[in-house]
């Protein structure tokens, strides 16, 4: 599984969260919600320390990451994360890898 971020939405990111660089960032899978991916399952997202990271990405200073405890929820999908500037918030594109 393949983390991006583009680099609006990591900046939304350090607004929202008031991060500096350096900080972290963790996708995790949350119990309810939808996505395209895993019906019942979604993602949450929090400033926190890895333990053991799966995929990441740095984006603006920024380390956004995933767990490897967390991996199975993208169904061998990448993860695209990008700004919905109408909206004004990340979105989350679950994308199938180009084989």
């Amino acid at each position: 599984m393949e983390l991006f971020v583009d680099d609006k939405a990591a900046s939304w990111y350090i607004n929202e969260l008031q991060l500096q660089k350096g900080d972290t960032v963790k996708f995790f899978v949350r119990y309810g919600g939808c996505s395209n991916v895993q019906k019942g399952f979604s993602l949450g997202v929090v400033k926190q320390e890895p333990e053991d990271v799966g995929s990441s990405i740095v984006a603006q200073g920024i380390t956004f990451f995933v767990e490897n405890r967390d991996l199975w929820y993208f169904d061998n999908h990448n993860l695209q994360v990008e700004l919905d500037e109408e909206v004004d918030e990340p979105i989350f594109n679950y994308i199938e890898p180009v084989n």
